[in-house]
């Protein structure tokens, strides 16, 4: 048995304390805190709430504490784009936006008019959302230009928390790669776009890659939790984890990191950045092993969620499965990917808008309104596996879904039908296995990632869905 590390992934509803072990060659996870997450409103803003999050990473800790059970080290990971702003002491300065924030509307055509749209692709690869860094950056030099006067850095949100259990300011480089503002040739910063969009080049930290050391805890944190461990640097953005934790040894993989969003792609040894790819909106993002994530982002579980949380949360998703099974027939379908569906007042009403708009019919109960969702998933599933064959001049033979939504046996089943492709979905907690195989890697548990994903591969339940 090895000793214990723990992996501390963030997402946008809720965040964990995983810690993982190894017994007899096979990891095994045990969730030891759990906390809710979601964006605050303030006025006409959507917030994080960053000191509710840092004190409950601080509680998961003391909690190792209390069961005995303390990690050599541990790594944090959330969620890509969102930044915090420090001063020379450290403080935050303005708020904390949460993506899903309208201030950056109409942000990328004001942006193209200075750099144009194919040129800045071709710098940095990262495909066109309205929440990008690079954008909700623009619009706080445009709107409280008095912040970024006074910012001395900017930390990702995962380096935000490591920086606050340790006093170290580093900056990891897969989430850096989120923000519109990474050279895809050089993995740094791209100082000729942040020269051009005006932005301070002095608050944009050397990227750091996953794997090396961040620091100690502090010694007020150590004392808080009542141990010392090591802090490490992992793939701190969500889905460069996850995909670390894709169970398979080959080469050509596809997948799909399924949770809130669908995040859709391969794995490439440079980043793809002609016109193709940029017309069909993929994105190259920073990878564990500088291995490229060429993906789209798929508005994924968020629609489906939304539903759930406008009925009062009375449905479990396993039920909602069934319902839209149960309604297989119903045809209407919508575009997944539309803006319109990022962060509506109602999302059952918006859909209903958008079917009417395109003269279908309207759901007319909890069943329909599933159906319509996960039909619509599985048919983006479809086209963007078509768009990745035709960029890449690749076939693949499977598609692997990992995350919480590879628990969604009815989902699976439409996108084994749909791709017409074998499904293999699991591990569902991806995110934290890709956590702590970088700290594992780095540890010397494994040689490097191809063993870690074989081990992947024999630790976790694994289905397997054929094309009906």
């Amino acid at each position: 048995m090895s000793g214990y590390f723990l992996a501390v992934d963030i997402g946008a509803s809720s965040g964990r304390h995983i810690l993982g072990t190894i017994v007899n060659g096979r990891i095994e996870l045990e969730e030891i805190y759990r906390f809710e997450n979601g964006m605050v409103h303030e006025g006409r803003s959507l917030l994080w709430d960053t000191g509710h999050l840092f004190s409950e990473i601080v509680n998961g800790l003391r909690k190792c504490r209390e069961i005995g059970k303390i990690p050599q080290s541990m790594g944090i990971d959330t969620w890509g784009v969102d930044y915090v702003l420090l001063d020379r002491d450290g403080n935050i300065k303005g708020k904390t936006y949460g993506y899903r924030d309208h201030r950056t509307e109409g942000y990328p055509e004001k942006i193209y008019g200075i750099i144009p749209e194919a040129e800045l692709y071709a710098h940095t690869g990262t495909q066109k959302q309205s929440f990008n860094t690079i954008f909700q950056l623009c619009a706080l030099k445009d709107n409280e230009p008095e912040v970024l006067d006074e910012a001395d850095a900017l930390l990702m949100m995962p380096d935000y928390f490591g920086f606050r259990l340790t006093g170290v300011k580093k900056q990891e480089y897969t989430n850096a790669t989120t923000t519109g503002l990474v050279n895809a040739r050089t993995n740094d910063w791209d100082k000729e776009i942040i020269n051009r969009l005006g932005l301070p080049e002095r608050i944009f930290l050397d990227p750091v890659m996953p794997g090396a050391k961040l620091g100690n805890l502090s010694p007020e944190i150590r004392e808080e939790v009542g141990f010392d461990l090591d802090v490490m640097i992992t793939g701190s953005h969500d889905t460069a984890s996850a995909v670390m934790a894709v169970p398979s040894t080959a080469e050509d993989t596809l997948y799909i990191s399924s949770g809130t969003w669908s995040l859709m792609g391969v794995e490439n040894p440079a980043a793809v950045t002609d016109d193709a790819a940029r017309k069909a909106n993929f994105t190259n993002e920073g990878g564990y092993d500088l291995r490229y994530r060429f993906l789209k982002n798929i508005m994924g579980l968020w629609m489906i969620q939304q539903v759930r949380h406008e009925m009062d949360d009375r449905y479990s998703f396993a039920e909602l499965c069934d319902m839209a099974e149960e309604e297989k027939s119903f045809s209407s379908r919508v575009e997944a990917n539309d803006p319109r569906f990022l962060s509506p007042n109602n999302m059952q009403e918006e859909i209903k808008k958008a079917l009417r708009e395109s003269g279908q019919q309207e759901p007319e109960n909890t069943g329909q309104m599933a159906a319509v969702i996960y039909q619509s998933l599985a048919e983006a599933y479809s086209q963007t596996l078509g768009e990745i064959e035709s960029i890449t001049g690749r076939h693949y033979d499977a598609v692997n879904i990992i995350g919480g939504g590879s628990k969604a046996s009815y989902l699976n089943r439409l996108t084994a039908n749909a791709c017409k492709r074998k499904v293999i979905a699991g591990p569902d907690e991806g995110t934290s296995i890709g956590n702590l195989m970088c700290q594992m890697i780095s540890a010397g548990v494994f040689k490097g990632l191809r063993e870690a994903r074989q081990a992947v591969a024999d630790s976790f339940d694994i289905k397997t869905f054929i094309p009906e």
